[in-house]
């Protein structure tokens, strides 16, 4: 077989799974049982964890049979919760030996698997495919700075398939309103100023899916734009800038609530010109992203940045189309990107272009490498980023509360190795999808 011949093949099997999953995910989430595990959440570690779901929602935990003692006849809590909830013997699983965590939740990602969220639907769902196999049960889905009538088709896209997939959160606008000087590997001539008439026409398209933007506060109309889709309820991020210390707490008084992968794109610390990352790190209100890829950010800064705000730092990928891909030629909106051992550079400049990080890969390397308490890992993939949104409590979009395995959260986890942390089973939204 030739390698074009095994690269249609893959492509081929790709668009298998991801038929699979859109088909999944429109189907009924049957009661499963799970018990055994060693749970790992933000509340802690707990060793022979079980959980029973109705279908999309976690309905009953508990530690080990016969911990909350048995009833006549032996029967244990699990036992009666399985019955209570309709769950079929086929469905009730034992997990010995392996870890349990929530579904991944991924705020900033722009592709996989040879597809951007820019593409389409086909393209979304491909992409989609491509996080969901590495346990990122939902994601919102980051667009790419392009000519504001695109800008509006592609959020008019998302808001589309948010009624028949359930993984899919909303929409993050990364542009058009970010500086020059920063702007990393988005297209100059598409940069904006976020004049009021333009955030308006946006927040139109989107018909309330926008969930995030990131704006530079120090634009023109930067801090009134914070202000204006804070007011619609669209979570602003300051990224992409040019802001010092001041400027950057100005934004976060105006209503921003996020720091787009901090550290890149941004004025880096020095001690006389503190730049935004420390009011960001002061500042509760605010989580922060970080690219835990150890190429956006050296280990040693790594490190040191998980430090600075404790239950406020939300791992995100900013993965392009190449994840889980070779090496090779891709194009990040219409900009010409090539990847090299896994990293992904314009072709114009040699500036950074996203990343290949899957939010499996993040968690690994917190907890092998990086030494990370296997909790905070965890909470970093899964419950701060669905905080950073309003998703770790009920809401419009997921129904149930994302980010914990805990009676009343959505039905969403992962089944990892539990030497490997890598990823071997995934539900989402009560539905086994791997």
């Amino acid at each position: 077989m030739t390698g074009v011949e095994e690269e249609r093949g893959v492509e081929q099997e790709r668009g298998l799974i991801a038929a699979r999953i859109r088909e999944v995910l429109a189907g009924p989430a049957r009661p499963v049982a799970l018990r055994g595990a060693r749970k790992v959440d933000a509340s802690g570690v707990t060793e022979g964890f079980w959980l029973v779901t109705s279908g999309e929602r976690i309905e009953a935990c508990g530690v080990a049979d016969g911990a909350h003692g048995g009833v006549d006849g032996g029967v244990t809590a699990f036992d009666m919760a399985c019955i209570e909830y309709g769950v079929a013997p086929s469905d009730i699983l034992d997990v010995s030996g392996f870890i349990l965590v929530p579904g991944y939740v991924d705020i900033h990602a722009h592709g996989a698997w040879g597809a951007a969220f820019d593409d389409g639907v086909d393209g979304i769902e491909m992409a989609r495919a491509g996080h969901m196999m590495h346990g990122t049960t939902r994601q919102v889905l980051s667009l790419i700075t392009n000519p504001v009538d695109t800008l509006c088709e592609n959020l008019a896209t998302v808001r589309g398939l948010m009624g028949s997939r359930s993984d899919i959160l909303g929409s993050h606008l990364e542009g058009p309103f970010l500086a020059l000087a920063r702007k990393g590997a988005h297209d100059p001539e598409c940069l904006k100023d976020p004049e009021p008439e333009l955030v308006e026409q946006l927040l139109e398209a989107a018909n309330g899916s926008l969930k995030q933007i990131t704006i530079a506060p120090e634009l023109p109309h930067g801090l009134s734009a914070i202000r204006q889709f804070a007011a619609a309820g669209v979570v602003p991020a300051v990224g992409h800038c040019d802001a010092d210390y001041a400027m950057a707490g100005r934004g976060f008084d105006a209503g921003a609530r996020i720091m787009t992968h901090m550290f890149n794109a941004m004025n880096g610390l020095h001690h006389r010109k503190p730049g935004p990352i420390p009011a960001a790190a002061e500042d509760p209100r605010v989580i922060i992203e970080l690219i835990n890829d150890g190429f956006h950010v050296d280990n040693a800064m790594l490190k040191l940045g998980l430090g600075f705000a404790p239950h406020r730092i939300a791992f995100v990928t900013d993965a392009m189309s190449a994840t889980d891909c070779p090496d090779g030629h891709y194009l990040l909106g219409a900009l010409d990107v090539n990847v090299e051992d896994g990293h992904a550079r314009l072709v114009s400049n040699g500036a950074i272009a996203g990343s290949t990080l899957t939010l499996e890969k993040a968690v690994q390397r917190a907890v092998v490498e990086l030494g990370m308490a296997p909790t905070d890992a965890v909470e970093a993939a899964t419950l701060t980023p669905a905080r950073a949104l309003g998703f770790e409590k009920a809401n419009a979009v997921t129904e149930y509360p994302l980010g914990l395995l805990a009676s009343g959260y959505a039905a969403d986890f992962n089944l990892l190795d539990a030497d490997t942390w890598a990823v071997r089973s995934v539900w989402c939204a009560g539905r086994r999808v791997k």
